[in-house]
């Protein structure tokens, strides 16, 4: 039998009895376990079905029994005095502001943070979840692993938990388009288009972007990106995409020296560097090799930590971090205090362009553009 048929005789079971066991499944198609538990997995990532504990049944909406009386709003009532628990992939650049915000919005409903550190892992995150789980954390704020080995299982996983979970900066990968879990993200690529749109408002007509090869982030800004060089109509062959190891490590001066070598043979005056470290970096060995920031080389950073430290001040696309934990915070303490059929919330928030120095114009007292889309 091939798996397509065997996944509409499934689902037929299924729809005739409403729940089933996979050991009947086992013997109404007469393959091994292995085979269903392959078979149910993958319907259940379409969205066709839900997996039980032991068995499966119809898809059903998120959320418990309709509670008349109970008040509407994008958010909803919130928890009090919540146990929260949070795992974030590091404690030491761009999320320690994410959990601050976070730390904030629980503590103002009398709850408690209680936050463990990851390291961009699923196995990692899992075991950092499931301590929390044991210390009795009533919801999950979580920035998991969503690609690499385990990363699958860890999403289905989560999607099983009886607490909340909201994803932080995470989206479910295409390969679980309904996967239940409410989110928080920052709109990367929309911050990107940002920086491109400045920059050619000063008259350069090729950016190139420079990205570390460590972030996360790199794929959808690069993709903002590309997705404005093109809506814009900008000089293809200068529109170099060029990634960097990380500011410090082994061989970093000769690889950044390489890259403004190439930019200037190209006619590139204008970059976009992911992250501000990188940035920093690039500024000090143009200036080490004769080429002035911002007279013949305009830069703009992404993430906007310590972007205003630099020398020249550069000019950064700020995601708002701490606004962003606060969100991820309130959709969990709404969540956990809404027992009826509550939708799944998907919220973005636009990142804001600051400008200083580092692109040649006058520093200006507000940012260009900011903002925040409403639940998704």
């Amino acid at each position: 039998m091939l798996a397509s048929e065997r996944h509409q005789l499934i689902l037929s079971v299924v729809r005739e009895h409403g729940a089933v066991r996979l050991a009947e499944l086992v013997e109404r198609l007469g393959v091994t376990a292995v085979t269903v538990r392959r078979d149910v997995t993958e319907l259940a990532d379409r969205g066709l079905l839900t997996r039980v504990h032991g068995g499966v049944t119809l898809t059903r909406p998120r959320g418990g029994h309709h509670e008349p009386g109970r008040a509407a709003s994008a958010f909803g009532p919130a928890a009090h005095g919540a146990l929260v628990g949070m795992v974030a992939p590091s404690v030491e650049y761009y999320w320690p502001t994410v959990v601050q915000g976070a730390q904030s919005a629980v503590a103002a409903t009398g709850g408690r943070l209680v936050l463990r550190a990851s390291s961009y892992d699923a196995a990692e995150d899992r075991r950092q979840i499931t301590k929390l789980l044991e210390r009795g954390v009533q919801t999950l704020l979580v920035a998991p692993a969503t690609s690499g080995r385990g990363a699958l299982d860890l999403l289905r996983w989560l999607g099983s938990l009886s607490v909340p979970v909201v994803l932080v900066e995470r989206l479910p990968p295409p390969e679980l388009p309904t996967l239940a879990l409410d989110a928080a993200t920052t709109a990367h690529a929309l911050g990107a288009g940002l920086a491109v749109r400045h920059l050619v408002s000063l008259g350069h007509r090729g950016v190139g972007l420079v990205t570390s090869r460590s972030s996360p982030h790199s794929p959808a800004v690069r993709t903002g990106w590309r997705e404005t060089i093109g809506s814009l109509g900008l000089d293809a062959a200068t529109a170099l995409d060029l990634d960097v190891p990380a500011y410090g490590a082994p061989g970093w001066t000769r690889e950044y020296d390489a890259l403004l070598d190439r930019c200037l043979r190209a006619g590139v005056r204008a970059l976009l560097v992911h992250a501000d470290r990188e940035a920093i970096g690039l500024i000090e060995r143009a200036r080490d090799g004769g080429i002035a920031v911002p007279g013949e080389l305009a830069v703009v950073s992404y993430d906007d930590e310590v972007a205003a430290a630099s020398d020249p001040p550069l000019t950064a696309v700020c995601p708002q971090k701490h606004r962003l934990g606060a969100v991820a915070a309130e959709l969990a303490l709404a969540r956990l205090a809404d027992t009826t059929g509550r939708p799944v919330h998907r919220l973005q928030l636009w990142p804001t362009l600051v400008v200083r120095e580092s692109c040649g114009s006058a520093p200006e007292s507000g940012s260009e553009s900011t903002g925040e889309s409403g639940p998704q």
